[in-house]
């Protein structure tokens, strides 16, 4: 009884992945975009706390400047996330991003464009959080 019950759920898995095939390269391109905003978005919180522990650090002195860089750097990243999620969410629908909808081929490229986008974005904030976190821990 238990080899049926998992012979069949391992035929489901097999049958269901043969028939989404199709439609999983975009899906998963819309996917892999989604699971790097996904990886970045919870990242928020940390650059402003960050910006708030810098910026009673800055100053005129060599050191003030660095920290008003950070800063810089840290705002920075913070409006390219609001900037690229306005972008992205003004050119693909709910079911586009969810639902695995198909796309057109100028939403395609756009796709393409997108993923781009959120990796150079991810960059960006892995970046800027790693220099205000190095010049603070330079601190202690």
């Amino acid at each position: 009884m238990k080899y049926s019950i998992f012979l069949a759920a391992f035929l489901f898995l097999a049958i269901s992945c043969k028939q989404g095939e199709k439609a999983s390269e975009k899906s998963t391109q819309m996917e892999n975009v989604m699971a790097i905003h996904d990886e970045v978005m919870p990242k928020m919180g940390k650059l402003g706390k960050l910006v708030g522990e810098l910026k009673s650090k800055v100053d005129t002195t060599e050191t003030g400047q660095q920290y008003k860089a950070a800063m810089k750097d840290l705002q920075e990243a913070n409006v390219a996330m609001m900037d690229w999620m306005q972008s992205f969410g003004s050119r693909f629908d709910s079911d586009e991003i969810l639902n695995g909808k198909e796309l057109s081929a100028q939403k395609q490229e756009w796709l393409n464009e997108e993923e781009e986008n959120v990796k150079a974005l991810k960059e960006q904030i892995n970046s800027s959080i790693e220099k205000a976190e190095s010049l603070l821990e330079k601190e202690k």
